[in-house]
């Protein structure tokens, strides 16, 4: 089998190379008329599978295969759709993996040796063509879809890209790992391509798809911005060409100004108040006082305002209690009459022996002289008795008082 496969990628490369000529003319037009060419060697292209008619009498195109084989190896930009054909790839791997199995199982190792070569070949095949699928979509990414020229057409490749990679999405949840480990069984072998090696690829191509859609979905709307102020700006010059006449108002004399036009920033510059520049004071002055205070508590004026009851009684006659410091304080008095001589409030306190505190008692002594009127004040006279504040000028300690006639 090996042998057959070397001799038919012999012959399928060397008519490729031999016909470089008809393929890469097939590549660039999309066709090739048949009659330019040598029918037979047409006929051994089509053998080879490089060439296809599609409907009789039509021109011959390129296989998909040949195809995709160009435009991955020239990296061309127009390169533009993905294989997302897993199904088919999954059953060959699934198929090749029984074959692998069963000659084992009747211990034919060369066959068995020959089917895991294929079968590796397969599933590296299949991770690389998902993976070149990611790259090519990458790269239609970062070049904005610049083969294209004009913003709609962008927007169509990105729509064509984002419903591809959905596709490829679809087509990846068709892994079933669970499947796979039952068909490796014990085989180490297997188990190291059918699961562990798809189940990693499966992994890193679902996170860079995610990535590639959000981009998608980025570079969309900044398209569609791009055709909608496209689509203005032809307008208004179309709107010129028809009205050769027309001049743009001058919006700044209007009173209302189009939203459109009242793009641009304030004329007057933000401003603060310097309260150290000393030839503004005056009509800082003048505005403070203008201001005015403006209290809002209706509630309370309201209650003010209303008239509050009051009701007229007798007064009710008020029991004074007779004190005893006042008393004591009459009698301070009285002795100082009847004695005539001059007399400390401190001396007296120590002579009737008080219980009131000193500083009270004097507190009282001048409480006393002071609720005299000013014709019986007339008769005494009081001294204090004291020093001076050491700190503080112009405090006077008072000590003690002292009482006489005049």
């Amino acid at each position: 089998m090996s042998s057959q496969l070397e001799r038919a990628g012999f012959n399928l490369l060397r008519a490729l190379s031999k016909h470089a000529d008809i393929i890469m003319q097939a590549y660039l037009s999309g066709h090739v008329n048949d009659l330019e060419y040598d029918p037979n060697i047409i006929e051994k292209l089509i053998e080879l599978g490089v060439l296809w008619r599609p409907e009789p009498g039509e021109d011959l195109r390129l296989r998909s295969t040949v195809r995709a084989l160009l435009e991955n190896s020239l990296r061309d930009e127009r390169n533009r759709q993905l294989d997302t054909n897993i199904g088919s790839k999954l059953a060959a791997i699934k198929t090749v993996t029984n074959h692998f199995k069963e000659s084992m199982h009747h211990k034919a190792y060369g066959d068995a040796e020959v089917y895991l070569e294929d079968l590796s070949e397969q599933v590296y095949t299949l991770v690389d063509s998902l993976k070149s699928s990611v790259r090519n979509l990458w790269r239609r990414i970062h070049n904005e879809f610049g083969y294209v020229a004009s913003i709609s057409a962008k927007i169509r490749e990105n729509e064509l890209a984002q419903s591809q990679l959905t596709q490829m999405r679809q087509q990846l949840e068709m892994f079933q790992f669970d499947e796979l480990t039952h068909l490796a069984g014990n085989s180490r072998e297997l188990r190291r391509l059918l699961v562990v090696q798809l189940q990693r690829s499966h992994s890193e191509i679902s996170q860079e798809l995610s990535l590639a859609q959000a981009k998608l979905i980025d570079l969309l709307g900044k398209f569609r911005e791009y055709l909608h102020r496209s689509q203005l700006l032809k307008g208004f010059v179309l709107y010129q060409q028809q009205k050769p006449d027309y001049r743009v108002k001058d919006y700044s004399e209007q009173a209302k100004i189009p939203v459109l036009f009242n793009q641009a920033k304030a004329i007057i510059k933000p401003a603060s108040i310097d309260v150290n520049n000393l030839e503004h004071e005056l009509v800082y002055v003048e505005l403070v006082s203008q201001l005015k205070q403006i209290r809002h508590n209706q509630s309370l004026n309201e209650k003010l305002r209303k008239g509050q009851e009051f009701s007229l009684e007798d007064i009710e006659s008020i029991d004074i209690e007779s004190d005893g410091l006042k008393e004591a304080v009459e009698s301070y008095f009285c002795q100082v009459i009847d004695s005539g001589q001059l007399l400390s409030a401190l001396e007296y306190h120590q002579q009737q022996s008080l219980e009131y505190d000193p500083e009270v008692w004097v507190y009282g002594v001048i409480n006393g002289f002071g609720g005299l009127n000013q014709d019986e004040q007339e008769f005494f006279e009081l001294d204090p008795i004291g020093h001076a504040h050491p700190k503080f000028d112009g405090n006077f300690i008072i000590e003690d008082v002292e009482l006489g006639l005049r």
